[in-house]
């Protein structure tokens, strides 16, 4: 057993997936959206399994999933209040945030 994570994107379910020995540990939900033309992925939602608790498992899938949103053109918008922390803290890709507006509450 390995122990190492590996993050995937689930497009059919909509959301980045991180496993840990090939074990389901977390997932990172988002919404495609488009505003004023410009391609955007909403992530607003973001859960790590209590057993995989620790590890900085969300840290690596937001990371991966921002990046991944990133090479395929979008823009991110981080409505999940970890991700939300998570780019405060960190700038790898701050030139591809977005506000999270009125409008994009309106789409939950």
């Amino acid at each position: 057993m390995s122990d190492v994570p590996a993050v995937n994107h689930n497009p059919e379910e909509s959301r980045y997936e991180i496993t840990v020995d090939g074990q389901l540990a977390g997932f990172s939900q988002y919404l495609d959206t488009e505003t004023e033309g410009t391609a955007q992925r909403i992530l607003f939602h973001t859960e790590v399994g209590k057993a995989f608790g620790g590890r900085g498992l969300a840290s690596t899938l937001t990371r991966e999933a921002i990046g991944q949103a990133v090479s395929e053109g979008k823009r991110v918008v981080p409505m999940c209040s970890y991700v939300q922390k998570w780019v405060e803290t960190h700038d790898d890709h701050a030139d591809h945030i977005d506000a999270v507006t009125p409008e994009h509450k309106a789409l939950f």
